[in-house]
């Protein structure tokens, strides 16, 4: 069972999608097991309120215009919540992004 969720979201979840893989492989080559999944921005909401919420949400930063209203959701539900490097998600960094998710969980 995994140990943490990381949530990642963007415009509609598929670009994510292969950030989520690349981040699979960093977590397991690293030993660690997490849930890492991604979602549409317009499901954010209901991740945030549901039985089985994220411990993490970073936004892609093709919605960073969204980030402070996100913001606001996230800290009323206890949720640490930072932006994707835009760097890192151009290249498909999977272990940068892992490594700044681990950061926000105080897993590093």
């Amino acid at each position: 069972m995994a140990e943490k969720t990381i949530m990642l979201a963007c415009s509609a979840g598929m670009s994510t999608s292969l950030l989520v893989s690349k981040m699979q492989a960093a977590a397991k080559a690293d030993g660690v097991d997490y849930k890492i999944f991604a979602t549409a921005s317009s499901d954010i909401d209901h991740q945030l309120n549901g039985e089985s919420k994220p411990d993490v949400l970073l936004l892609g930063p093709q919605i960073g215009y969204m980030a402070n209203d996100i913001k606001k959701k996230t800290d009323k539900v206890g949720i640490p919540m930072a932006m994707i490097n835009m760097q890192d998600y151009g290249m498909m960094n999977g272990e940068a992004v892992l490594t700044n998710a681990e950061k926000l969980l105080g897993d590093k």
